[in-house]
């Protein structure tokens, strides 16, 4: 596979790994090995960055879409991130409590659909 979709999976910034990762093909078993026993440069971007903007979005609690709107663009750091966390700003505050209220939305929306499934399972076998 590119690079870039190993990345994607590892849950790395392709920018920020190294030359023997973003210059070769990586087959499914290397990219299974190196998930299972994560070389010293994975683990190190894996603690300290630069992150992309998935797991950013993920550590910070809120989506990739808040952070568009509050205007981050660029990979962040772990210590970026545990300074956010520390010390939230107004945006960061507003964007967790704006996914708290999607998750609950979602919650809702599935039990109200496995009530509706389950209704019309019994209709049907009566």
């Amino acid at each position: 596979m590119k690079p870039e979709t190993a990345a994607k999976k590892l849950g790395i910034l392709l920018a920020a790994a190294p030359a023997e990762f973003t210059e070769v093909e990586i087959s499914r078993e290397q990219l299974d090995d190196w998930s299972a026993n994560p070389p010293a440069w994975l683990e190190e971007l894996r603690k300290t960055g630069p992150h992309p903007r998935p797991v950013v979005a993920g550590k910070l609690g809120v989506s990739t879409s808040g952070l568009a709107r509050a205007g981050i663009t660029e990979p962040l750091t772990t210590a970026e991130i545990s300074e956010l966390l520390q010390q939230p700003p107004a945006w960061l505050v507003a964007e967790r409590a704006t996914q708290a209220e999607v998750r609950a939305e979602q919650v809702r929306v599935k039990e109200r659909d496995a009530e509706r499934a389950a209704r019309r399972a019994a209709e049907e076998r009566q």
